[in-house]
């Protein structure tokens, strides 16, 4: 009968141990179009978020940057100690099934008084001693049942923390490498736009000079001198600018590669740079799997569902079972006298708190408020993913049209100021209308680079927004 009562009370734990006391809240399917708005209509899946940075970047300077934020970025290498952490106590939170055990050793001596009901004993007894001997050694072994599913609470989520911090170190690369490729442009575009303005300054000079000379012969009033130079100054400003904007950019460039500000040596120019025709964006679906920021908060859910069981949990009885065994004896020659010495004892208990159940109320509830919050940060994230993608898009397609106008338009100034130079040598143009044009043409000159720079940009931004850069 003995062993019927106890297979049963075996079996029954077992079960309790099964039960789920509270419900989790599934993934929700967040409201996604077909595709992305200003995506080319195709049913093409593929994306270049699937393509691996060094793939997509191929200008030889820029991957090795990037190799170098990678490797040597501080961020990175928190994001890399972070993961560590994780993984030690996703590892250590395991042993959280097994039983405690603690080994115990003490030795004490006590003197009890003469009236005292200890020393009456010995007297009584005729111990012979003025002394009470207690000598102990034992292992106490204590386990608590995972009957509703706390301990397994406890695992899921160190597992989804841990999984959390590979994203976040996902996500940094991805951030690192749309960084490190957009200040390389930018260092581009600034090289491009010194070059446009030391050109434009020897453009000045020249007509400078021309100007110089009809004032000297009485052809043009010291007027047209002031204006002539007021041109070449504004030219000449930019230059010391655009030299400090390049300093500062390679200094940012350095440190984003985690190493000391100093020069970074260009083997290309803004203008040898293509920008491919083909950016294919894929499936909006795909962009949970791929963006670690949208990952992220998914595991979010699973660690919010896993504390609402937890303070569920928390509420109901707790089963422990103790174990204490060892040896005993009130004299250090008997201490490890086998079997005589030997002792144990097993207790088992249940515990069910009483007057805190208000506050373990509580905590249940706002536990499920926080799940709730979780879902709509999920969604949000999801949203916002969906949102950079498309106006990465409409970004490109728009600048792609701003550069054939601001193209034609250069071309067209570069003939204008051709032919006003020209012109004015054969005194068939004004002193104005040769400022005019040299002017129009250094600000489109340097509005050209401009946009070229940010076309590559959003390229780059669009391959971050699809999720692309930590492969």
């Amino acid at each position: 009968m003995k062993k019927h009562i106890n297979t049963f009370a075996f079996m029954l734990l077992l079960a309790l141990s099964a039960c789920k006391v509270s419900k989790d809240i599934e993934t929700p399917k967040p409201a996604l179009p077909v595709t992305f708005r200003d995506a080319a209509q195709t049913t093409d899946t593929t994306s270049i978020a699937d393509i691996q940075w060094k793939n997509f970047f191929t200008e030889p300077t820029l991957q090795k940057l990037i190799d170098s934020a990678i490797a040597n970025n501080y961020d990175m290498q928190i994001a890399v100690k972070n993961i560590e952490s994780s993984e030690l106590l996703f590892k250590q939170v395991k042993w959280n099934y097994s039983p405690q055990v603690n080994l115990n050793v003490t030795a004490n001596t006590s003197r009890p008084s003469d009236n005292s009901l200890n020393g009456l004993s010995l007297s009584t007894f005729g111990v012979g001693s003025k002394h009470i001997e207690d000598y102990s050694a034992n292992l106490g072994l204590s386990w608590e049942a995972d009957i509703w599913g706390k301990i397994r609470n406890q695992s899921k989520t160190a597992l989804a923390q841990y999984l959390q911090t590979t994203e976040a170190k996902k996500a940094i690369q991805t951030n690192i490498v749309a960084g490190v490729s957009q200040g390389y442009y930018n260092l581009l575009m600034l090289d491009e736009q010194l070059t446009i303005a030391q050109k434009n300054v020897k453009l000045n000079d020249s007509t400078l000079r021309i100007i110089r000379l009809q004032y000297d012969a009485g052809q043009v009033t010291s007027l047209a001198v002031q204006q002539a130079e007021a041109q070449r100054l504004a030219a000449a400003q930019l230059v010391p600018q655009f030299e400090q904007n390049i300093t500062i950019q390679e200094n940012a460039l350095r440190i984003l590669t985690g190493a000391l500000p100093d020069k970074i040596e260009r083997s290309n120019t803004l203008s040898n740079l293509q920008i491919a025709d083909n950016l294919p964006s894929g499936l909006p679906s795909a962009i949970v799997s791929r963006r670690p920021d949208v990952k992220t908060a998914e595991l979010a859910l699973n660690i919010a569902n896993a504390q609402v069981g937890i303070a569920k949990a928390n509420m109901y009885p707790s089963l422990t079972i103790s174990a204490t065994g060892g040896v005993n004896s009130f004299k250090a020659s008997n201490w490890f006298n086998i079997p005589a010495s030997l002792f144990g004892t097993v207790a088992g208990g249940i515990t069910q708190p009483l007057f805190n159940k208000k506050r373990l109320k509580t905590q249940y509830e706002v536990a499920k408020i926080d799940r709730e919050k979780t879902v709509l940060q999920f969604r949000q994230s999801v949203l916002n993913a969906v949102g950079e993608v498309s106006d990465a898009l409409v970004t490109i397609e728009k600048l792609k049209e701003q550069q054939l106008v601001a193209a034609n338009r250069v071309t067209t100034l570069q003939q204008a100021t051709g032919n006003a130079n020209l012109l004015f040598r054969n005194g068939m143009a004004t002193y104005l209308e040769v400022i005019t044009a040299q002017g129009n043409v250094l600000q489109s000159e340097l509005e050209l680079a401009s946009i070229k720079r940010a076309q590559l940009s959003a390229v780059s931004n669009l391959y971050r927004s699809l999720g692309g850069g930590w492969r």
